[in-house]
């Protein structure tokens, strides 16, 4: 079976998965909505056309007008399902989107995370290795803390923290048009630990805002909007198709720079760019859902014992499980009488889990 038709499959079963997991997580919640009507609701949602109506405009043909029929999108006819307007309501404008939005930022993270794995050729990193995450938390308490308001300036700010500690890791630890490994990695830990000091002194000057920054720092979703899907899918998907596209590449570097150079990979350029593209993926993701751990950690690492190490067919599956993944936890995180911030569950499950995974078998080394 040769590897497009393993990913393709793969993918197909996953996304299959991460349907129904989606569906499951629509009918949770303080009302309860039974899963036809949970179906029902979402299938209004992306409309099924029925018929369309056709109108008369021109064209120009051989000095000649001609009146052809063009189909009226004001006129186009969908099918609805009967649902109840309260459980309509609250599917379409409330779970759906924040559903959406935890696959997307699932998704995201996971595609990161593989590729940091991969990179690093170290199956203990993460998105948040280059520091991406603690940049994002400075931006977002700080203007938390210095109480700046503005439409998105929470996610705006976070975004470009996050992009800004991900550029001056790479900085410090380039010489010479070189960017080693170990001194990138020694890099995002030192610039980690000094941006954790700076969120620490902002917590501290937060005052009334102090709750709003640590629910922030522990991940939520509870306020998703289309709106987020919006601005954060888009991006997501771009990266995800950059970084795709480099599959055979991280493959080849996984054999170590030299033996890559010598297999004709541009090895400094190759890297740069899946830097660039994994941090702007984590920061997009990050500036919308705050900090949320484990997710690119644990679910590459899962998949990466299912489908194997190669990157053509471990990218598109971690993604789509990833998605998958934070959507169930997240269903975990609002299903009992009080609302939990969605990281703590993903930390709650994820650590035991790879403990799991560290006293049953070996953590493959890549």
């Amino acid at each position: 079976m040769n590897v497009r038709t393993r990913a393709t499959g793969w993918s197909v079963g996953l996304t299959a998965v991460l349907v129904a997991v989606a569906l499951v997580s629509a009918t949770r919640g303080p009302v309860a909505v039974p899963l036809p009507e949970v179906a029902k609701a979402a299938l209004n949602a992306v409309g099924i056309p029925t018929g369309v109506r056709f109108g008369t405009g021109t064209v120009a043909l051989f000095g000649a007008t001609v009146s052809v029929p063009v189909p009226d999108p004001s006129y186009t006819y969908l099918f609805s399902f009967p649902v109840d307007s309260t459980q309509e309501t609250i599917v379409r404008r409330i779970r759906l989107p924040r559903i959406a939005l935890g696959a997307t930022v699932g998704f995201a993270l996971a595609s990161a995370g593989t590729v940091m794995q991969g990179f690093f050729r170290n199956p203990m990193a993460d998105p948040s290795i280059i520091g991406v995450s603690s940049g994002a938390a400075v931006g977002a308490v700080a203007t938390i803390a210095l109480s700046f308001s503005g439409p998105y300036s929470i996610q705006a700010a976070a975004f470009v923290g996050a992009i800004v500690a991900a550029f001056a890791v790479y900085v410090i630890a380039t010489e010479g048009g070189r960017t080693p490994v170990a001194t990138l990695l020694l890099a995002g830990v030192a610039i980690q630990t000094f941006l954790g000091a700076v969120v620490s002194y902002l917590l501290l000057q937060a005052g009334e805002s102090l709750e709003q920054a640590l629910y922030w720092l522990m991940g939520r979703l509870h306020n998703a909007a289309w709106s987020d899907v919006a601005v954060t899918a888009p991006v997501a998907l771009v990266c995800f198709a950059v970084l795709l596209a480099y599959g055979r590449d991280l493959n080849v570097l996984l054999l170590g720079e030299e033996d890559a150079h010598t297999l004709g990979i541009e090895v400094e350029r190759t890297k740069r760019i899946l830097l660039t593209v994994s941090s702007v993926t984590t920061a997009a993701a990050v500036a919308v859902a705050g900090s949320i751990g484990f997710v690119g950690l644990i679910v590459p690492h899962m998949m990466r014992l299912v489908v194997g190490p190669d990157h053509r067919i471990l990218l598109p599956t971690s993604a789509i499980a990833g998605a998958a993944f934070l959507v169930a936890t997240d269903t975990v995180a609002r299903s009992g009488s009080v609302e939990v911030p969605v990281g703590i569950v993903t930390a709650a499950l994820g650590a035991p889990f790879f403990l799991y995974l560290l006293r049953t078998r070996e953590v493959h080394s890549l």
